[in-house]
């Protein structure tokens, strides 16, 4: 089995996006330039108590799960997964900055239809109407308006589902993550289990990192069945170099490795409404940890040292990843989101109740961890994380 420090850049994928923000970071950030996301004036009505956001994202890498289970069963219904990763990694940023009412989406697939039939494609339409009808029944305002399907068989041997959310929204309603100071407690929500909205369990995979969770956990006989899943310039000691074939129990679990693999993004726009209608003022930022795993927190805030050492139990998932890879623990934390995919930063007072509103969905929560003051002498933040015995450390640009 191949060995690396940094196994997700061999497959080329970069964990931290550090070339990426080296040129967004001196862009224009917005008129809350330390929010989760770009909020710009509201061009749209000219109101200046109003603010605009349009917003982009999608399911990665994950949709080639999807494209795996089709062939291999003929049942295209994982693509309904799909379909939900895209919006809900659009969707739950936007909770980050306090938007729960009036999204409007749109999506675009693109496929190489000869390996993307119709039926399939009628899983990711119907399945994208039916996600934001059940979020509506849970009183988050989130509508469709419309997409694009684009037949690229050039640009995709598979398939490729991407999402665009816009919103028009109060400012004084605004979650700014400015506001994470040092003196706060970290409350992270589970990506496991099953919520209360949820009609089967969730192994937490969410949608990062699945370029390397796909390569590491499923065996060769993919690469030889199904070549147009993997990027020809990743060198094939890191393609397929799994122990387990989709229909494989996953250790210490009651689901296939297909069936946690296939997981799709859990939302926690149910959650997040009623945090924000009963504890507002009590919430001084939120992190979908999603690029960059349990780092992301690392970009928000100033001066603020980030400590996780209380995490809830890690998902058998991201257990098996690293057994069957020997991915460091520094690449785990970074990469996956081991257990917690949003991150409530609140007065240490009302974590209780926070927690006691997230469970109430049947989402485990907790405090994960705290706020303390940087102990950088250039000020900027870092993030400490501890478990099992052992202390990582990370700073920007590592």
């Amino acid at each position: 089995m191949a060995k690396s420090t940094d196994r997700y850049a061999q497959r080329g994928v970069s964990s931290s996006k550090s070339e990426v923000h080296a040129v967004v970071d001196h862009l224009d950030r917005g008129i809350f330039p330390g929010a989760f996301c770009k909020i710009g004036p509201d061009i749209l009505t000219g109101d200046p108590s109003k603010c605009a956001v349009i917003h982009s994202d999608g399911s990665g890498t994950k949709s080639t799960l999807a494209y795996l289970h089709y062939r291999e069963t003929g049942d295209p219904t994982a693509f309904r997964k799909t379909a939900q990763d895209s919006l809900v990694m659009n969707i739950d940023d936007l909770l980050c900055i306090g938007a729960v009412d009036g999204i409007l989406i749109s999506s675009t697939v693109n496929r190489n239809a000869r390996a993307i039939p119709g039926e399939a494609l009628a899983q990711l339409i119907s399945g994208t109407e039916d996600f934001l009808g059940t979020l509506r029944e849970y009183g988050v305002g989130v509508h469709s308006g419309g997409g694009e399907t684009a037949d690229v068989g050039d640009l995709t041997g598979t398939v490729t589902v991407d999402s665009c959310a816009v919103v028009v929204m109060d400012r004084a309603q605004v979650i700014d993550n400015a506001t994470i100071k040092p003196g706060l407690s970290i409350v992270g929500l589970a990506s496991s289990g099953q919520a209360s909205y949820e009609s089967f369990e969730n192994s937490g995979i969410g949608s990062n990192g699945l370029t390397s969770a796909r390569h590491d956990l499923l065996c060769p006989y993919y690469l030889e069945a199904y070549p147009e899943t993997v990027d020809k310039n990743t060198a094939t000691d890191y393609l397929y170099c799994g122990p387990f074939r989709m229909s494989d129990p996953l250790p210490d679990s009651q689901m296939s490795v297909g069936d946690a693999l296939l997981s799709p993004t859990r939302t926690y726009a149910p959650v997040i409404k009623k945090l924000l209608t009963e504890n507002r003022r009590h919430i001084h930022g939120m992190v979908h940890c999603s690029g960059g795993g349990q780092t992301k927190c690392i970009r928000f805030g100033t001066g603020v040292h980030y400590i996780k050492d209380n995490f809830l139990p890690i998902p058998p998932i991201f257990k098996a990843i690293q057994k069957a890879s020997g991915t460091s623990d520094e690449e785990m934390f970074r990469v996956y989101n081991m257990g917690h995919r949003m991150e409530v930063y609140c007065a240490p007072d009302a974590a209780e109740a926070i927690i006691a509103q997230s469970e109430s969905f049947g989402i485990a929560a907790q405090v994960i961890g705290r706020t303390e003051g940087t102990e950088r002498t250039d000020g900027q933040n870092h993030v400490t994380i501890r478990h099992a015995g052992k202390t990582l450390t990370y700073q920007l640009g590592h």
